[in-house]
């Protein structure tokens, strides 16, 4: 498969070299062109013998760069330059599967493409991959593989994702591990399923492939409302929460002590909640090498804004502002905005804790608040002078809501100015103190 290109931009090498819109790329020194993780790979050299083909025409054109890592210019349909590969596992988990209906179609569609993992970080697993591409991301070095394992025992694996091939393809963790690819792996966890005893075994199993194991975290099922025909899931209790802590604080003081005090597994943000415990302190994340997962973010979160507040100059401010969130953030906004009121005298935070009703209220997190549930409980509220909501609730698009509703539309309905703002404490600060 060759990819045809749609666009070159101005001045760039491609241009320079004579290359067109609608020309066929095929193979670029020597290697075959098939996708962006084949052109990636084969554009970073200085020198580029391009072989294309413009109608039944084929011809080569040579392109030198000042450097290895400068791209050519060549634009494409889609930035993988195919389909996206989707998930052909039923997990009994799945979030998908439990959106209501009438929802736009995007939101319905389950990725699983490896080259996303490396592009992107989103996780793959495993079942997609075929030898061939796993050969190719050895022989590219694509590293780190972001990889949804959720258990190391294939039989169980089986059962939890309903696809035949999902415990055979667990073989490529070992493939990536003789190869030195550096892994990022998960375990989304069901109470009485692959916990307990399963959790000890899939941690033991995945330590064996240390240090290309990178990371291991262990995120609790979340469950919506909408879960009709679907396996009965049992949510996680603060007892069964303080169990998978235990586990994984058993395993990393084993592992720690023979791999130089290395963290390995982490429990999600979300367990801690749960189990009504302090989060760790920054030492226990390291680099924080699952944040998008949960991992770490109130403990970076905290830790940022009481720095951004020692460094901020005590001043008096006349601001009254809101914070809409989910109930896992809930207690953690509200120790650090009081912290903000007593420096800065004048400004008042409201702070709000917006119940899921459109999931459902086992679902907790800021990620997948929703515009309707923001207008319905906030109309009656005085919000000050602007609404804070978390920017991981908004969708790719970047203004809208998981239910399509608009920043524009929730600040017209509300009458007050609506700002997304990332986590981030520094950041935080900023946007509650109106910049002083």
């Amino acid at each position: 498969m060759s990819v045809t290109v749609t666009s070159v931009l101005n001045d760039s090498y491609g241009e320079k070299a004579g290359i067109l819109k609608n020309d066929v790329i095929e193979i670029i020194n020597g290697r075959e062109i098939t996708d962006v993780l084949d052109y990636r790979f084969a554009i970073q050299s200085k020198k580029l013998s391009v072989t294309l083909k413009r109608g039944l025409e084929e011809l080569t054109v040579n392109i030198r760069k000042s450097s290895e890592f400068s791209d050519i210019g060549l634009e494409f349909e889609t930035y993988l330059m195919d389909k996206q590969h989707s998930c052909k596992n039923k997990c009994i988990f799945c979030f998908v599967d439990q959106m209501p209906k009438g929802m736009r179609e995007t939101l319905y569609f389950k990725d699983d493409d490896s080259r996303l993992s490396f592009l992107f970080g989103n996780y793959i697993t495993l079942t997609n991959l075929t030898e061939k591409e796993a050969d190719r991301i050895c022989e590219m070095h694509i590293s780190p593989i972001n990889i949804s394992v959720h258990t190391m025992n294939p039989e169980l694996r089986v059962k939890m994702m309903k696809n035949k091939n999902s415990g055979e393809s667990l073989k490529f963790i070992k493939k990536f591990y003789e190869a030195g690819i550096l892994m990022n792996t998960q375990l989304v966890l069901c109470p009485g399923i692959n916990d307990g005893e399963e959790l000890r075994y899939s941690l033991s199993e995945l330590a064996k492939y240390s240090p290309y194991i990178n990371s291991i975290a262990a995120v609790p099922v979340g469950l919506t409302k909408y879960r009709e025909g679907l396996e009965h899931l049992d949510s996680y209790t603060k007892e069964k929460a303080n169990e998978v802590i235990d586990i994984i604080d058993e395993f990393n003081a084993h592992y720690s002590f023979f791999n130089n005090g290395k963290i390995l597994a982490y429990p999600s943000d979300e367990f801690y909640l749960l189990a009504e415990r302090d989060f760790p302190d920054e030492d226990f994340y390291g680099e924080y090498s699952q944040l998008d997962n949960g991992v770490g973010m109130c403990t970076l979160l905290k830790s940022e804004f009481l720095s951004a507040l020692e460094e901020a100059e005590v001043t008096k401010i006349n601001r009254e502002v809101t914070i809409a969130t989910g109930e896992s953030a809930y207690s953690l906004l509200t120790e650090l905005t009081k912290k903000a009121e007593e420096k800065f005298q004048g400004l008042k935070v409201n702070v709000v804790k917006i119940e899921n009703k459109f999931f459902g209220e086992t679902v907790t997190v800021a990620g997948l608040l929703t515009g309707q549930d923001l207008k319905e409980q906030l109309k009656s509220k005085n919000l000050g002078e602007e609404l804070l909501i978390p920017r991981v609730s908004l969708r790719n698009e970047g203004d809208k809501f998981l239910d399509d509703i608009t920043l524009d539309e929730l600040s017209e309905y509300l009458n007050v100015k609506v700002s997304p703002v990332e986590n981030d404490g520094y950041k935080l600060l900023e946007k509650i103190s109106g910049g002083a």
